[in-house]
């Protein structure tokens, strides 16, 4: 059971650091609120994971990921806020608007904003109702393993997106040089606009 529970912990890791719209929603929080925002975002993110996680073993997440008319709803409003998010930063950030280095986000509060970027995901529904029994240590109960499996993946995320936006906050006299703050965002924006649009164009 070890074993199978390290090479669990493995793929959960890997899965978790490979950058998405998750990385990309912290990163536009903490460059333009600041790091106190962007881990309550992270907060949201991991809010969302528990969530799904709930789904799953009530066995909703697979009513979802077998439904292709609730998959498809729930893919284009997640998309629909990807890029909302993106061109908002863009707006913002315009050659005409002044240079801010923090400042409130009227897309909400920032657990929200992480809450709604990850429950608007269906690919964890598909995630976790097609890959994650496959990591389920044997030997457990179904309900048990795919609770413990859940935590896991949310300990890893916290961890992961936590260490982010501190990384961020200490380069954060670099990353608000006027000049350099702005492109940063705007790059963010253009990224989050991307990812929202390759999530609605993607089939499956």
């Amino acid at each position: 059971m070890l074993t199978h529970f390290m090479a669990a912990i493995g793929v959960l890791g890997l899965l978790t650091i490979v950058p998405g719209p998750d990385m990309a929603v912290v990163t536009r929080r903490s460059l333009m609120a600041g790091p106190g925002d962007a881990l309550r975002t992270v907060g949201g993110i991991a809010t969302g994971l528990l969530l799904w996680g709930a789904l799953t073993v009530a066995g909703l997440a697979a009513v979802l990921a077998a439904s292709p008319a609730a998959y498809l709803t729930v893919k284009l409003l997640g998309a629909g806020y990807l890029v909302f998010l993106g061109a908002q930063a863009l707006w913002r950030h315009r050659p005409a608007a002044p240079t801010v280095t923090t400042e409130t986000d009227p897309a909400g509060s920032p657990w929200r904003t992480g809450l709604i970027s990850n429950v608007l995901n269906p690919k964890i529904a598909v995630f976790y109702t097609g890959l994650l029994p496959t990591l389920a240590p044997p030997g457990l109960p179904t309900a048990w393993a795919m609770t413990l499996l859940v935590l896991l993946h949310t300990a890893l995320t916290l961890g992961w997106l936590g260490g982010y936006v501190l990384l961020l906050a200490k380069a954060g006299p670099v990353l608000h040089e006027p000049r350099i703050h702005r492109a940063l965002v705007r790059t963010t924006g253009v990224a989050l606009i991307g990812l929202g649009l390759a999530v609605g164009t993607a089939s499956g």
